[in-house]
Protein backbone atom coordinates (compact mmCIF):
# COMPACT_ATOMS: atom_id res chain seq x y z
CA UNK A 1 0.00 0.00 0.00
CA UNK A 2 1.18 3.61 -0.50
CA UNK A 3 3.16 5.21 2.36
CA UNK A 4 1.27 7.32 4.87
CA UNK A 5 1.87 11.04 4.38
CA UNK A 6 0.48 12.45 7.64
CA UNK A 7 2.83 14.90 9.46
CA UNK A 8 2.77 13.00 12.75
CA UNK A 9 3.86 9.81 10.99
CA UNK A 10 6.69 11.66 9.28
CA UNK A 11 7.89 13.08 12.60
CA UNK A 12 7.92 9.67 14.31
CA UNK A 13 9.69 7.97 11.39
CA UNK A 14 12.50 10.57 11.51
CA UNK A 15 12.99 10.40 15.31
CA UNK A 16 16.12 8.85 16.91
CA UNK A 17 15.56 6.76 20.02
CA UNK A 18 18.25 6.80 22.79
CA UNK A 19 18.69 4.07 25.42
CA UNK A 20 21.54 4.81 27.83
CA UNK A 21 20.50 3.75 31.32
CA UNK A 22 23.49 5.15 33.24
CA UNK A 23 23.74 8.71 34.42
CA UNK A 24 22.88 11.56 32.10
CA UNK A 25 24.33 10.03 28.93
CA UNK A 26 20.96 9.99 27.11
CA UNK A 27 20.18 13.67 27.89
CA UNK A 28 23.68 14.77 26.83
CA UNK A 29 23.51 12.91 23.54
CA UNK A 30 20.01 14.34 22.80
CA UNK A 31 21.31 17.87 23.32
CA UNK A 32 24.19 17.19 20.92
CA UNK A 33 21.91 15.82 18.20
CA UNK A 34 19.37 18.65 18.64
CA UNK A 35 22.08 21.08 17.48
CA UNK A 36 21.98 19.42 14.04
CA UNK A 37 18.16 19.39 13.97
CA UNK A 38 17.84 15.68 14.62
CA UNK A 39 14.86 14.94 16.86
CA UNK A 40 15.49 12.35 19.51
CA UNK A 41 13.75 10.78 22.48
CA UNK A 42 15.30 9.00 25.48
CA UNK A 43 13.64 5.75 26.46
CA UNK A 44 14.03 4.05 29.87
CA UNK A 45 14.35 0.37 28.91
CA UNK A 46 14.55 -2.17 26.07
CA UNK A 47 10.79 -2.95 26.18
CA UNK A 48 9.90 0.71 25.67
CA UNK A 49 12.46 0.88 22.88
CA UNK A 50 10.84 -2.08 21.11
CA UNK A 51 7.38 -0.51 21.43
CA UNK A 52 8.58 2.86 20.05
CA UNK A 53 10.35 1.18 17.14
CA UNK A 54 7.14 -0.67 16.29
CA UNK A 55 5.29 2.68 16.30
CA UNK A 56 7.88 4.16 13.97
CA UNK A 57 11.41 5.50 14.31
CA UNK A 58 14.36 6.58 12.20
CA UNK A 59 17.24 4.94 14.17
CA UNK A 60 18.22 3.81 17.67
CA UNK A 61 21.34 4.56 19.73
CA UNK A 62 21.97 2.02 22.51
CA UNK A 63 24.62 1.83 25.21
CA UNK A 64 26.22 -1.61 25.48
CA UNK A 65 25.10 -2.00 29.08
CA UNK A 66 21.42 -1.64 28.03
CA UNK A 67 21.68 -5.03 26.28
CA UNK A 68 23.12 -6.89 29.21
CA UNK A 69 20.82 -9.31 30.94
CA UNK A 70 17.59 -8.17 29.19
CA UNK A 71 15.02 -10.05 27.08
CA UNK A 72 15.37 -9.08 23.41
CA UNK A 73 12.50 -11.36 22.28
CA UNK A 74 10.03 -8.62 21.36
CA UNK A 75 12.67 -6.57 19.60
CA UNK A 76 14.03 -9.58 17.69
CA UNK A 77 10.47 -10.57 16.73
CA UNK A 78 9.87 -7.14 15.20
CA UNK A 79 13.23 -7.18 13.42
CA UNK A 80 12.55 -10.62 11.96
CA UNK A 81 9.13 -9.48 10.75
CA UNK A 82 10.39 -6.34 9.01
CA UNK A 83 9.09 -5.84 5.47
CA UNK A 84 11.60 -6.48 2.67
CA UNK A 85 12.42 -2.80 2.25
CA UNK A 86 13.27 -2.28 5.97
CA UNK A 87 16.62 -2.82 7.73
CA UNK A 88 16.35 -0.76 10.91
CA UNK A 89 19.72 0.85 11.84
CA UNK A 90 21.23 0.69 15.32
CA UNK A 91 24.22 2.58 16.75
CA UNK A 92 25.73 0.63 19.68
CA UNK A 93 28.15 2.40 22.05
CA UNK A 94 30.76 0.02 23.51
CA UNK A 95 32.68 0.67 26.66
CA UNK A 96 36.48 0.49 26.11
CA UNK A 97 37.83 -2.53 27.98
CA UNK A 98 41.22 -4.24 28.42
CA UNK A 99 39.83 -7.71 27.91
CA UNK A 100 37.75 -8.47 24.79
CA UNK A 101 33.96 -8.73 25.17
CA UNK A 102 32.54 -12.21 25.80
CA UNK A 103 31.25 -14.15 22.80
CA UNK A 104 27.67 -13.98 24.17
CA UNK A 105 27.75 -10.18 24.27
CA UNK A 106 28.99 -9.96 20.68
CA UNK A 107 26.21 -12.38 19.63
CA UNK A 108 23.63 -10.16 21.29
CA UNK A 109 24.82 -7.14 19.36
CA UNK A 110 24.83 -9.16 16.09
CA UNK A 111 21.17 -10.09 16.66
CA UNK A 112 20.27 -6.45 16.05
CA UNK A 113 21.23 -6.78 12.37
CA UNK A 114 22.14 -3.38 10.91
CA UNK A 115 24.55 -2.12 13.57
CA UNK A 116 27.13 0.65 13.71
CA UNK A 117 29.53 0.06 16.63
CA UNK A 118 31.29 3.01 18.33
CA UNK A 119 33.69 2.85 21.24
CA UNK A 120 33.46 5.17 24.17
CA UNK A 121 34.57 7.65 25.04
CA UNK A 122 33.66 9.35 21.71
CA UNK A 123 33.60 12.93 20.66
CA UNK A 124 30.46 14.77 19.62
CA UNK A 125 31.41 14.83 15.94
CA UNK A 126 31.59 11.05 15.80
CA UNK A 127 28.18 10.74 17.44
CA UNK A 128 26.60 13.25 15.10
CA UNK A 129 28.16 11.58 12.05
CA UNK A 130 26.98 8.12 13.07
CA UNK A 131 23.45 9.33 13.81
CA UNK A 132 23.23 11.20 10.50
CA UNK A 133 24.49 8.13 8.63
CA UNK A 134 21.88 5.93 10.30
CA UNK A 135 19.10 8.41 9.42
CA UNK A 136 20.25 8.61 5.78
CA UNK A 137 20.14 4.84 5.54
CA UNK A 138 16.65 4.81 7.05
CA UNK A 139 15.42 7.51 4.63
CA UNK A 140 16.69 5.47 1.67
CA UNK A 141 14.69 2.56 3.06
CA UNK A 142 11.62 4.82 3.18
CA UNK A 143 12.23 5.73 -0.46
CA UNK A 144 12.47 2.06 -1.31
CA UNK A 145 9.20 1.54 0.57
CA UNK A 146 7.51 4.27 -1.52
CA UNK A 147 8.83 2.78 -4.75
CA UNK A 148 7.65 -0.68 -3.76
CA UNK A 149 4.25 0.70 -2.72
CA UNK A 150 3.92 2.53 -6.04
CA UNK A 151 4.86 -0.64 -7.87
CA UNK A 152 2.37 -2.59 -5.81
CA UNK A 153 -0.33 -0.02 -6.49
CA UNK A 154 0.48 0.01 -10.20
CA UNK A 155 0.55 -3.79 -10.31
CA UNK A 156 -2.83 -3.93 -8.57
CA UNK A 157 -4.26 -1.47 -11.08
CA UNK A 158 -2.72 -3.47 -13.89
CA UNK A 159 -4.26 -6.65 -12.54
CA UNK A 160 -7.64 -4.95 -12.29
CA UNK A 161 -7.27 -3.58 -15.82
CA UNK A 162 -6.31 -7.00 -17.12
CA UNK A 163 -9.31 -8.49 -15.34
CA UNK A 164 -11.59 -5.79 -16.78
CA UNK A 165 -10.06 -6.38 -20.22
CA UNK A 166 -10.69 -10.09 -19.95
CA UNK A 167 -14.29 -9.42 -18.90
CA UNK A 168 -14.67 -6.97 -21.77
CA UNK A 169 -13.27 -9.45 -24.27
CA UNK A 170 -15.58 -12.14 -22.99
CA UNK A 171 -18.66 -9.88 -23.26
CA UNK A 172 -17.58 -7.90 -26.33
CA UNK A 173 -19.45 -10.04 -28.80
CA UNK A 174 -22.62 -9.92 -26.70
CA UNK A 175 -22.26 -6.17 -26.32
CA UNK A 176 -21.75 -5.70 -30.03
CA UNK A 177 -24.84 -7.77 -30.74
CA UNK A 178 -26.88 -5.87 -28.15
CA UNK A 179 -25.66 -2.51 -29.44
CA UNK A 180 -26.35 -3.53 -33.03
CA UNK A 181 -29.86 -4.56 -32.05
CA UNK A 182 -30.39 -1.25 -30.21
CA UNK A 183 -29.10 0.71 -33.23
CA UNK A 184 -31.40 -1.25 -35.54
CA UNK A 185 -34.36 -0.50 -33.29
CA UNK A 186 -33.40 3.18 -33.13
CA UNK A 187 -33.06 3.24 -36.90
CA UNK A 188 -36.50 1.65 -37.29
CA UNK A 189 -38.00 4.22 -34.93
CA UNK A 190 -36.30 7.04 -36.80
CA UNK A 191 -37.51 5.70 -40.13
CA UNK A 192 -41.06 5.42 -38.81
CA UNK A 193 -40.85 8.95 -37.39
CA UNK A 194 -39.60 10.29 -40.72
CA UNK A 195 -42.43 8.52 -42.56
CA UNK A 196 -45.00 9.80 -40.06
CA UNK A 197 -43.55 13.32 -40.22
CA UNK A 198 -43.75 13.29 -44.01
CA UNK A 199 -47.34 12.02 -43.82
CA UNK A 200 -48.31 14.72 -41.32
CA UNK A 201 -46.50 17.37 -43.35
CA UNK A 202 -48.30 16.32 -46.52
CA UNK A 203 -51.61 16.37 -44.64
CA UNK A 204 -50.80 19.83 -43.27
CA UNK A 205 -49.86 21.15 -46.69
CA UNK A 206 -53.09 19.72 -48.12
CA UNK A 207 -55.11 21.22 -45.27
CA UNK A 208 -53.48 24.63 -45.70
CA UNK A 209 -54.10 24.50 -49.44
CA UNK A 210 -57.75 23.61 -48.92
CA UNK A 211 -58.10 26.39 -46.34
CA UNK A 212 -56.60 28.95 -48.73
CA UNK A 213 -58.84 27.76 -51.56
CA UNK A 214 -61.80 27.91 -49.15
CA UNK A 215 -61.11 31.55 -48.28
CA UNK A 216 -60.75 32.45 -51.96
CA UNK A 217 -63.91 30.51 -52.84
CA UNK A 218 -65.90 32.24 -50.09
CA UNK A 219 -64.86 35.66 -51.38
CA UNK A 220 -65.86 34.75 -54.93
CA UNK A 221 -69.21 33.41 -53.70
CA UNK A 222 -69.88 36.67 -51.84
CA UNK A 223 -69.41 38.84 -54.93
CA UNK A 224 -71.27 36.36 -57.13
CA UNK A 225 -74.20 36.29 -54.70
CA UNK A 226 -74.44 40.09 -54.81
CA UNK A 227 -74.68 39.99 -58.61
CA UNK A 228 -77.27 37.20 -58.50
CA UNK A 229 -79.25 39.13 -55.91
CA UNK A 230 -79.47 42.16 -58.20
CA UNK A 231 -80.56 40.05 -61.19
CA UNK A 232 -83.02 37.95 -59.22
CA UNK A 233 -84.54 40.98 -57.50
CA UNK A 234 -84.99 42.68 -60.86
CA UNK A 235 -86.63 39.57 -62.35
CA UNK A 236 -89.02 39.34 -59.37
CA UNK A 237 -90.03 42.97 -59.87
CA UNK A 238 -90.60 42.38 -63.58
CA UNK A 239 -92.74 39.33 -62.84
CA UNK A 240 -94.69 41.33 -60.29
CA UNK A 241 -95.34 44.41 -62.43
CA UNK A 242 -95.27 43.34 -66.09
CA UNK A 243 -98.35 42.07 -67.92
CA UNK A 244 -96.46 41.21 -71.12
CA UNK A 245 -96.32 37.42 -71.48
CA UNK A 246 -93.08 37.47 -73.48
CA UNK A 247 -91.35 39.67 -70.90
CA UNK A 248 -92.68 37.54 -68.06
CA UNK A 249 -91.45 34.34 -69.77
CA UNK A 250 -87.97 35.80 -70.26
CA UNK A 251 -87.91 37.04 -66.67
CA UNK A 252 -88.92 33.60 -65.41
CA UNK A 253 -86.07 32.00 -67.43
CA UNK A 254 -83.63 34.53 -65.98
CA UNK A 255 -84.97 33.92 -62.44
CA UNK A 256 -84.49 30.15 -62.81
CA UNK A 257 -80.96 30.78 -64.04
CA UNK A 258 -80.38 32.85 -60.91
CA UNK A 259 -81.69 29.98 -58.80
CA UNK A 260 -79.27 27.64 -60.55
CA UNK A 261 -76.47 30.11 -59.93
CA UNK A 262 -77.55 30.24 -56.29
CA UNK A 263 -77.09 26.48 -56.06
CA UNK A 264 -73.57 26.81 -57.45
CA UNK A 265 -72.69 29.49 -54.92
CA UNK A 266 -74.28 27.27 -52.25
CA UNK A 267 -71.83 24.53 -53.20
CA UNK A 268 -68.97 27.01 -53.07
CA UNK A 269 -70.08 28.20 -49.63
CA UNK A 270 -70.41 24.61 -48.44
CA UNK A 271 -66.80 23.99 -49.45
CA UNK A 272 -65.56 27.17 -47.75
CA UNK A 273 -67.66 26.33 -44.65
CA UNK A 274 -69.38 29.72 -44.72
CA UNK A 275 -72.90 28.47 -45.27
CA UNK A 276 -75.34 28.10 -42.40
CA UNK A 277 -76.41 24.46 -42.19
CA UNK A 278 -79.58 23.26 -40.49
CA UNK A 279 -77.97 20.46 -38.44
CA UNK A 280 -80.62 18.12 -37.08
CA UNK A 281 -80.79 14.39 -36.30
CA UNK A 282 -81.23 12.74 -39.70
CA UNK A 283 -82.31 9.10 -39.93
CA UNK A 284 -80.16 7.23 -42.43
CA UNK A 285 -82.94 4.82 -43.38
CA UNK A 286 -85.14 7.78 -44.38
CA UNK A 287 -82.20 9.43 -46.15
CA UNK A 288 -81.44 6.34 -48.25
CA UNK A 289 -85.11 5.84 -49.04
CA UNK A 290 -85.44 9.48 -50.08
CA UNK A 291 -82.55 9.40 -52.55
CA UNK A 292 -82.99 5.84 -53.85
CA UNK A 293 -85.42 6.70 -56.67
CA UNK A 294 -83.59 9.88 -57.68
CA UNK A 295 -80.23 8.06 -57.77
CA UNK A 296 -81.67 5.12 -59.69
CA UNK A 297 -83.07 7.49 -62.30
CA UNK A 298 -79.74 9.28 -62.64
CA UNK A 299 -77.69 6.08 -63.00
CA UNK A 300 -79.68 4.23 -65.63
CA UNK A 301 -80.07 0.49 -66.07
CA UNK A 302 -76.38 -0.30 -66.66
CA UNK A 303 -75.41 0.33 -63.03
CA UNK A 304 -76.45 -2.07 -60.28
CA UNK A 305 -77.50 -0.12 -57.21
CA UNK A 306 -77.28 -1.40 -53.63
CA UNK A 307 -78.12 0.22 -50.29
CA UNK A 308 -76.92 -1.33 -47.01
CA UNK A 309 -77.50 -0.06 -43.46
CA UNK A 310 -75.98 -1.73 -40.39
CA UNK A 311 -78.54 -0.22 -38.00
CA UNK A 312 -82.00 0.78 -39.31
CA UNK A 313 -82.35 3.30 -36.44
CA UNK A 314 -78.96 4.96 -37.05
CA UNK A 315 -79.01 8.76 -37.29
CA UNK A 316 -76.46 11.51 -37.89
CA UNK A 317 -76.29 15.26 -37.29
CA UNK A 318 -76.67 16.73 -40.78
CA UNK A 319 -78.52 19.12 -43.05
CA UNK A 320 -81.03 17.01 -45.00
CA UNK A 321 -80.85 19.04 -48.22
CA UNK A 322 -77.07 19.14 -48.19
CA UNK A 323 -76.82 15.39 -47.53
CA UNK A 324 -79.22 14.55 -50.36
CA UNK A 325 -77.23 16.81 -52.70
CA UNK A 326 -73.96 15.18 -51.56
CA UNK A 327 -75.20 11.62 -52.21
CA UNK A 328 -76.60 12.64 -55.60
CA UNK A 329 -73.29 14.28 -56.57
CA UNK A 330 -71.39 11.13 -55.56
CA UNK A 331 -73.79 8.95 -57.57
CA UNK A 332 -73.33 11.09 -60.69
CA UNK A 333 -69.54 11.02 -60.33
CA UNK A 334 -69.65 7.22 -59.92
CA UNK A 335 -71.82 6.86 -63.02
CA UNK A 336 -69.30 8.86 -65.07
CA UNK A 337 -66.47 6.65 -63.72
CA UNK A 338 -68.32 3.52 -64.99
CA UNK A 339 -69.11 4.30 -68.67
CA UNK A 340 -69.64 0.61 -69.39
CA UNK A 341 -71.77 0.00 -66.31
CA UNK A 342 -70.87 -1.51 -62.95
CA UNK A 343 -71.96 -1.54 -59.34
CA UNK A 344 -72.60 1.35 -56.93
CA UNK A 345 -73.04 0.59 -53.24
CA UNK A 346 -74.25 2.93 -50.49
CA UNK A 347 -73.36 1.68 -47.02
CA UNK A 348 -73.69 3.32 -43.58
CA UNK A 349 -72.74 2.15 -40.12
CA UNK A 350 -71.12 3.19 -36.87
CA UNK A 351 -67.32 3.10 -37.06
CA UNK A 352 -64.15 4.43 -35.45
CA UNK A 353 -62.42 7.10 -37.59
CA UNK A 354 -58.81 6.49 -38.68
CA UNK A 355 -56.18 8.05 -36.42
CA UNK A 356 -55.84 11.79 -36.93
CA UNK A 357 -58.97 12.18 -39.06
CA UNK A 358 -61.38 13.34 -36.32
CA UNK A 359 -61.45 13.97 -32.56
CA UNK A 360 -62.63 11.14 -30.33
CA UNK A 361 -66.38 10.59 -30.36
CA UNK A 362 -69.24 8.58 -31.84
CA UNK A 363 -69.37 8.70 -35.64
CA UNK A 364 -71.17 7.08 -38.54
CA UNK A 365 -69.39 6.40 -41.83
CA UNK A 366 -71.48 6.74 -45.00
CA UNK A 367 -69.51 5.11 -47.81
CA UNK A 368 -70.32 5.33 -51.51
CA UNK A 369 -68.27 2.74 -53.43
CA UNK A 370 -68.17 2.19 -57.20
CA UNK A 371 -66.46 -0.43 -59.39
CA UNK A 372 -65.18 2.15 -61.83
CA UNK A 373 -61.80 3.05 -63.25
CA UNK A 374 -60.31 4.44 -60.04
CA UNK A 375 -57.96 7.43 -59.77
CA UNK A 376 -54.19 7.91 -59.53
CA UNK A 377 -52.74 9.54 -56.36
CA UNK A 378 -52.12 12.90 -58.05
CA UNK A 379 -55.82 13.16 -58.93
CA UNK A 380 -56.98 12.04 -55.46
CA UNK A 381 -54.97 14.88 -53.90
CA UNK A 382 -57.03 17.46 -55.86
CA UNK A 383 -60.55 16.08 -56.22
CA UNK A 384 -61.95 18.11 -53.32
CA UNK A 385 -60.79 21.40 -54.82
CA UNK A 386 -63.63 23.49 -56.28
CA UNK A 387 -63.80 23.62 -60.09
CA UNK A 388 -61.32 20.74 -60.42
CA UNK A 389 -62.72 18.09 -62.77
CA UNK A 390 -61.43 15.39 -65.07
CA UNK A 391 -64.54 15.59 -67.24
CA UNK A 392 -64.64 17.27 -70.60
CA UNK A 393 -65.66 20.89 -71.16
CA UNK A 394 -69.34 21.42 -70.38
CA UNK A 395 -69.75 18.04 -68.67
CA UNK A 396 -69.23 19.11 -65.08
CA UNK A 397 -68.73 22.13 -62.82
CA UNK A 398 -66.13 20.54 -60.53
CA UNK A 399 -68.17 21.56 -57.47
CA UNK A 400 -69.77 18.22 -56.56
CA UNK A 401 -66.98 16.76 -54.42
CA UNK A 402 -66.06 20.17 -52.99
CA UNK A 403 -69.65 20.44 -51.74
CA UNK A 404 -69.32 17.00 -50.10
CA UNK A 405 -66.04 18.02 -48.46
CA UNK A 406 -67.36 21.36 -47.18
CA UNK A 407 -70.65 19.92 -45.96
CA UNK A 408 -68.87 17.19 -43.97
CA UNK A 409 -66.38 19.63 -42.45
CA UNK A 410 -69.04 22.16 -41.48
CA UNK A 411 -71.17 19.40 -39.95
CA UNK A 412 -68.36 18.49 -37.55
CA UNK A 413 -67.21 15.48 -39.59
CA UNK A 414 -64.82 14.75 -42.43
CA UNK A 415 -64.65 13.33 -45.93
CA UNK A 416 -61.95 11.23 -47.57
CA UNK A 417 -61.41 9.23 -50.77
CA UNK A 418 -59.97 5.74 -51.17
CA UNK A 419 -59.24 4.78 -54.76
CA UNK A 420 -57.23 2.24 -56.71
CA UNK A 421 -56.86 2.30 -60.47
CA UNK A 422 -58.70 -0.55 -62.15
CA UNK A 423 -60.52 -1.47 -58.91
CA UNK A 424 -62.78 1.45 -58.05
CA UNK A 425 -63.32 4.41 -55.75
CA UNK A 426 -64.89 4.78 -52.32
CA UNK A 427 -65.89 8.16 -50.91
CA UNK A 428 -66.44 8.18 -47.14
CA UNK A 429 -68.50 10.82 -45.33
CA UNK A 430 -67.90 10.74 -41.57
CA UNK A 431 -70.59 12.48 -39.50
CA UNK A 432 -71.35 12.70 -35.81
CA UNK A 433 -73.84 10.11 -34.61
CA UNK A 434 -77.21 11.38 -33.32
CA UNK A 435 -79.37 9.76 -30.67
CA UNK A 436 -82.47 9.55 -32.86
CA UNK A 437 -83.90 11.02 -36.04
CA UNK A 438 -86.23 13.98 -35.80
CA UNK A 439 -89.01 14.79 -38.20
CA UNK A 440 -88.10 17.71 -40.44
CA UNK A 441 -90.50 20.64 -40.23
CA UNK A 442 -92.72 21.19 -43.21
CA UNK A 443 -91.28 23.65 -45.72
CA UNK A 444 -93.58 26.62 -46.21
CA UNK A 445 -92.84 28.68 -49.30
CA UNK A 446 -93.11 32.40 -48.54
CA UNK A 447 -95.59 34.53 -50.40
CA UNK A 448 -95.35 38.11 -51.57
CA UNK A 449 -98.90 38.66 -50.35
CA UNK A 450 -97.82 38.23 -46.73
CA UNK A 451 -97.06 41.93 -46.24
CA UNK A 452 -99.60 43.02 -43.64
CA UNK A 453 -97.60 46.01 -42.37
CA UNK A 454 -97.42 48.30 -45.38
CA UNK A 455 -96.04 51.74 -44.69
CA UNK A 456 -93.49 50.58 -42.08
CA UNK A 457 -90.15 52.42 -42.22
CA UNK A 458 -87.12 50.30 -43.15
CA UNK A 459 -83.44 51.33 -43.24
CA UNK A 460 -81.23 49.42 -45.74
CA UNK A 461 -77.44 49.56 -45.21
CA UNK A 462 -75.49 48.06 -48.15
CA UNK A 463 -72.13 49.07 -49.63
CA UNK A 464 -72.86 47.68 -53.13
CA UNK A 465 -74.92 50.34 -54.92
CA UNK A 466 -76.65 47.90 -57.31
CA UNK A 467 -77.62 45.51 -54.52
CA UNK A 468 -78.81 48.41 -52.36
CA UNK A 469 -80.92 49.81 -55.19
CA UNK A 470 -82.44 46.37 -55.89
CA UNK A 471 -83.37 45.80 -52.23
CA UNK A 472 -84.78 49.33 -51.84
CA UNK A 473 -86.94 49.00 -54.95
CA UNK A 474 -88.18 45.57 -53.86
CA UNK A 475 -89.19 46.89 -50.44
CA UNK A 476 -90.91 49.93 -51.97
CA UNK A 477 -92.89 47.63 -54.27
CA UNK A 478 -93.95 45.71 -51.16
CA UNK A 479 -95.34 48.97 -49.76
CA UNK A 480 -92.67 49.97 -47.23
CA UNK A 481 -91.04 53.36 -46.73
CA UNK A 482 -87.31 52.88 -47.25
CA UNK A 483 -84.21 54.88 -46.23
CA UNK A 484 -80.71 53.81 -47.27
CA UNK A 485 -77.03 54.19 -46.33
CA UNK A 486 -73.81 53.08 -48.03
CA UNK A 487 -71.83 51.94 -44.95
CA UNK A 488 -72.03 51.36 -41.22
CA UNK A 489 -71.11 54.88 -40.09
CA UNK A 490 -73.65 56.42 -42.46
CA UNK A 491 -76.17 53.83 -41.29
CA UNK A 492 -75.82 54.92 -37.63
CA UNK A 493 -76.41 58.53 -38.63
CA UNK A 494 -79.44 57.66 -40.77
CA UNK A 495 -80.76 55.47 -37.96
CA UNK A 496 -80.94 58.49 -35.65
CA UNK A 497 -82.55 60.70 -38.31
CA UNK A 498 -85.21 58.37 -39.73
CA UNK A 499 -85.95 56.23 -36.62
CA UNK A 500 -87.00 53.18 -38.73
CA UNK A 501 -89.12 50.22 -37.70
CA UNK A 502 -86.59 47.71 -39.10
CA UNK A 503 -82.87 47.71 -39.91
CA UNK A 504 -81.59 45.53 -42.80
CA UNK A 505 -77.79 45.50 -43.24
CA UNK A 506 -75.24 43.65 -45.32
CA UNK A 507 -72.57 41.75 -43.38
CA UNK A 508 -69.34 42.34 -45.33
CA UNK A 509 -68.81 46.08 -45.64
CA UNK A 510 -65.65 48.21 -45.56
CA UNK A 511 -64.88 49.62 -42.13
CA UNK A 512 -67.75 48.51 -39.90
CA UNK A 513 -69.25 45.07 -40.54
CA UNK A 514 -72.96 44.39 -40.35
CA UNK A 515 -72.53 42.54 -37.05
CA UNK A 516 -70.73 45.54 -35.51
CA UNK A 517 -73.45 47.87 -36.83
CA UNK A 518 -76.15 45.70 -35.24
CA UNK A 519 -74.34 45.70 -31.88
CA UNK A 520 -74.05 49.49 -31.81
CA UNK A 521 -77.60 50.02 -33.05
CA UNK A 522 -78.93 47.65 -30.41
CA UNK A 523 -77.20 49.70 -27.74
CA UNK A 524 -79.06 52.77 -29.04
CA UNK A 525 -82.45 51.14 -29.77
CA UNK A 526 -82.80 47.82 -27.91
CA UNK A 527 -86.33 47.12 -29.22
CA UNK A 528 -85.52 47.71 -32.90
CA UNK A 529 -85.71 44.49 -35.00
CA UNK A 530 -82.69 43.94 -37.21
CA UNK A 531 -81.76 41.62 -40.09
CA UNK A 532 -78.44 40.78 -41.70
CA UNK A 533 -78.43 39.89 -45.39
CA UNK A 534 -75.31 37.97 -46.44
CA UNK A 535 -73.91 35.66 -49.02
CA UNK A 536 -70.66 34.97 -47.17
CA UNK A 537 -69.91 35.29 -43.49
CA UNK A 538 -69.24 33.52 -40.25
CA UNK A 539 -72.84 32.38 -39.77
CA UNK A 540 -72.27 31.44 -36.12
CA UNK A 541 -71.16 35.00 -35.35
CA UNK A 542 -74.19 36.48 -37.16
CA UNK A 543 -76.61 34.17 -35.37
CA UNK A 544 -75.08 35.14 -32.04
CA UNK A 545 -75.80 38.81 -32.87
CA UNK A 546 -79.29 38.73 -34.46
CA UNK A 547 -80.58 35.17 -33.99
CA UNK A 548 -81.06 32.35 -36.45
CA UNK A 549 -84.38 33.65 -37.86
CA UNK A 550 -83.01 37.11 -38.64
CA UNK A 551 -80.48 36.05 -41.32
CA UNK A 552 -81.42 36.52 -44.98
CA UNK A 553 -79.19 34.50 -47.31
CA UNK A 554 -78.26 35.97 -50.69
CA UNK A 555 -79.43 35.58 -53.37
CA UNK A 556 -83.01 35.80 -52.08
CA UNK A 557 -86.30 35.99 -53.94
CA UNK A 558 -88.82 38.77 -53.45
CA UNK A 559 -91.13 36.36 -51.64
CA UNK A 560 -88.36 35.40 -49.20
CA UNK A 561 -87.59 39.06 -48.58
CA UNK A 562 -91.27 39.82 -47.95
CA UNK A 563 -91.69 36.93 -45.50
CA UNK A 564 -88.50 37.77 -43.59
CA UNK A 565 -89.43 41.44 -43.27
CA UNK A 566 -92.95 40.55 -42.14
CA UNK A 567 -91.59 38.12 -39.54
CA UNK A 568 -89.08 40.68 -38.21
CA UNK A 569 -91.68 43.46 -37.97
CA UNK A 570 -94.14 41.18 -36.19
CA UNK A 571 -91.61 40.66 -33.37
CA UNK A 572 -91.74 44.36 -32.56
CA UNK A 573 -95.51 44.45 -32.19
Amino acid sequence: MPPLNHSDVRDSEERILLLAPRGRDAQVMCSVLDVDGMACDAVPDIATLAARIEAGAGAAILAEEALTGVDLGRLRGWLDAQPPWSDFPFVVLLAKAIAPAPESERARIAELGNVIVLERPLNTQTLRSAAASALRARRRQYQARSVLADREYTAANLRRSQSDLLDLNETLEARIEERTRALAQANDRLTNEVIERERVQQALVQFQKMEAIGRLTGGIAHDFNNLLNVVQGSMDLILLRSQDDFVRNRAEVARRACQRGGKLTGQLLAFSRNQSLDLRPLGLAALFEGVRELVATSLGSSVRLEFALDDPDAAVMADTNQMEMALLNLAINARDAMPGGGQLRFHAGAAVPPAGLLPAGDYVCIAVADSGEGMPPEIIARVFEPFFTTKGVGKGTGLGLSQVYGMAQQSGGAARILSEQGVGTTVEIWLRAAGSAADAPALVRPSVAATRQRGARILVVEDDAWVRQSVVESLEVLGYTVAQAADGEAGLGELQRSRPDLLITDYLMPGMTGAELVRQARGMYPELPMMIATGYADMRLIEEVVGEDMVLNKPFQLAELAASVERALSKRN
